[in-house]
This record gives structure tokens, C-alpha cells and sequence, in this order.
């Protein structure tokens, strides 16, 4: 995809996902908002473009698109580990994962047993026995818990003093 322009495959690409998804938009919606947010022509397609690079985005993925998530590794992985009360922490670390490269890098059953690593450890709840059981590679589950924690600590850039602050100056206006 590297030899088309980039303003055309992220947006087709959004558009297949979104059916891939099931979360259909419709292309002239795509064109008509692309329009509204950019108004240099660089980002002047039309919706013929959008159809047409989806077709060579289809070729490229040899019309697989079957996608797998974490989310269901971790439902059955937490049901098994009769880890329940984890569900909310854990999907919640799972979504995050989204905001990172993680998916397209590791398996999604190590993500979700990454995720449950994460609120574990979290919540104090012994689970180096269930770990040891399913037979996991615990230096992958480990790295890439490193990894979403590297992320969580990278994006820490709102610190509770300066939203103390931020409250305090917007009294003071009002």
C-alpha cells in the first residue's frame, strides 16, 4: 500500500474496517466529512476513489477478513480462572491495548492473558498456579505487560497537581 497516497488507504481502509465490523458508513458520508475537516485538494476523492482503493485493499489482504480480538480469549480465560470480579479491570486494559501496535504484533490470547496478568497482580490476586496450568509462555505474558505499562506510564502526562491547579485557576475565574 505504500505506493498509494496515504490520504486515500487510511480512509478506505477506516471505511473496510467499519464493514468488517459490521459498523457500515456509507462513502459519500467518508468523502463529505474528509471534505469538511480538510479543505486542501490533497484530500479531494471522490467516493469512485474510496470504492476503487478498497478493492486493491481487498487484494492485498487476499479478501481475508476475518479479524480476531482479545475479548473473547479473556471472557472464556477469566471464567476459567474463576476470576469474574477481574472482567472490568481487564476489559478495560484490553481497550486500551487498542490505542497501541500490540494487536498486530501479538496473538490475541496473550493480550487478554496480559491484560488478566495486569489486573491481577492489581487486585492481589494469586494466579501464578492457573498461569503455570495453561502452560504459557509467562516471558511473553510479562513482556507484554511491560509493554501496556510502558504505555500507561508514557501517557501519565495529566498529574493530579495540575488538575488541582486547573480547578483552582477556573474558581478563581468564575
Amino acid at each position: 500500500m505504500t505506493e498509494y497516497d496515504p490520504r486515500l488507504v487510511a480512509p478506505t481502509s477506516l471505511y473496510l474496517a467499519a464493514k468488517a465490523e459490521e459498523s457500515t458508513v456509507q462513502a459519500r458520508l467518508l468523502v463529505f466529512y474528509i471534505r469538511k475537516l480538510y479543505s486542501d485538494e490533497k484530500y479531494r476523492y471522490e467516493i469512485k476513489d474510496i470504492l476503487e482503493m478498497e478493492m486493491k485493499i481487498l487484494e492485498a489482504l487476499n479478501y481475508y477478513l476475518v479479524v480476531f480480538h482479545p475479548y473473547r480469549a479473556l471472557s472464556q480465560l477469566l471464567q476459567d480462572a474463576n476470576l469474574n470480579d477481574l472482567t472490568q479491570l481487564s476489559w478495560g486494559i484490553v481497550n486500551d491495548t487498542y490505542k497501541m501496535d500490540l494487536i498486530l504484533i501479538y496473538p490475541p490470547h496473550l493480550i487478554a492473558l496480559a491484560c488478566i496478568y495486569i489486573a491481577s497482580v492489581h487486585k492481589d490476586k494469586e494466579t501464578t498456579a492457573w498461569f503455570e496450568e495453561l502452560r504459557v509462555d509467562m516471558n511473553v505474558v510479562k513482556n507484554i505487560s511491560m509493554e501496556i505499562l510502558d504505555f500507561y506510564d508514557g501517557h501519565r502526562t495529566i498529574t493530579e497537581d495540575r488538575i488541582t491547579t486547573t480547578f483552582n485557576k477556573l474558581a478563581l475565574r468564575s
